[in-house]
């Protein structure tokens, strides 16, 4: 079992967030079979940079108008990035956004449904899309799909990231410490790879 000071240096939070997060992280890991150093430092590695240091357990949006395009370039035009993105003369339609970028996307209608904004990024591996927020309803035992700002909550946070972690067959991947795998699946791709390799490397320097 994770210890409460195991899990402060992996992840190396405050001692505010660690007592915030290391009891609902701790029994989320226990119960989606996140049982083992190698798992373990890899799931805190992962969910640690997706939330940004157990920071934040929800999408911002609040993207500027270049970044918009940079990120998000196949899914908005260069005129709704400069509508709707922040810039020095008005702030970000974070609504918008969410509902463009994600729009028949994950389990998402199209724009006018707003499940790209409703089904935002939440909880500590920022679930998003209507698809999987409804996956999580039986092993969560709550509907998310309702009520998806139930992921905001400390315990649904982390207990969603174990779920989803384990339902995407994550344990195995970690078990291979195919760590390149794992993010792919997480991220579709690459992104963040050299703060999530830190977070593991020091993760592991404690767990394993």
């Amino acid at each position: 079992m994770l210890t409460v000071n195991q899990f402060q240096r992996a992840t190396g939070v405050n001692d505010e967030l660690r007592d915030a997060w290391y009891e609902p992280v701790a029994a989320a890991m226990q119960k989606h079979g996140i049982n083992t150093p190698l798992r373990q430092a890899h799931f805190l590695a992962q969910v640690g940079h997706e939330s940004g240091g157990f920071r934040y357990v929800e999408e911002n949006l609040n993207y500027q108008y270049g970044a918009l395009l940079a990120m998000f370039g196949s899914r908005i035009t260069k005129e709704q990035a400069m509508k709707y993105g922040r810039t020095s003369e008005h702030a970000a339609n974070k609504q918008m956004i969410g509902n463009i970028i994600y729009a028949n996307r994950i389990g998402n209608g199209d724009t006018a449904s707003g499940d790209g904004y409703r089904y935002r990024g939440r909880g500590l591996i920022q679930i998003t899309g209507k698809s999987n927020y409804r996956d999580l309803i039986q092993p969560l035992g709550v509907d998310v799909v309702a009520n998806p700002d139930l992921l905001a909550d400390y315990k649904l946070a982390a207990e969603s990231a174990a779920a989803w972690w384990k339902i995407h067959g994550l344990n195995e991947i970690a078990d291979a410490d195919d760590v390149g795998s794992i993010i792919r699946v997480i991220n579709g791709g690459i992104n963040g790879i050299e703060d999530r390799k830190t977070r593991l490397t020091k993760a592991k320097g404690v767990l394993c």
